[in-house]
């Protein structure tokens, strides 16, 4: 008996401290990318950041300057760093900031 005691606590905690956390990063992860939309500015795991031009299956044209795109696999993005809807939220912000009372 004392000797199942000690794999099932190594188990236990492999499972707690590496794989539950793991797969909630994975589960996030999927989440963002199916979250992407036309006009969201991403960063890819390689340090490109861009604009989404349009989305496909497995793949994500990226508006890196004007009129040049590059297209890149939907597992590459990293994170998204802004998303189309956050700019107007931005804007009203920024102008609550500027009216000079602090």
């Amino acid at each position: 008996m004392d000797a199942l005691i000690f794999p099932l606590l190594i188990v236990g905690f492999l499972y707690f401290f590496m794989i539950a956390p793991q797969r909630r990063k994975m589960k996030a992860h999927r989440q963002l990318l199916s979250s992407l939309n036309e006009g969201d500015e991403v960063l890819t795991n390689a340090g490109i950041y861009g604009a989404v031009a349009e989305v496909e299956d497995s793949v994500i044209w990226l508006e890196v300057a004007p009129e040049v795109e590059l297209k890149v696999q939907k597992a590459s993005i990293a994170q998204v760093v802004s998303q189309v809807g956050d700019s107007a939220d931005d804007d009203a912000d920024s102008a609550d900031d500027t009216d000079g009372s602090n």
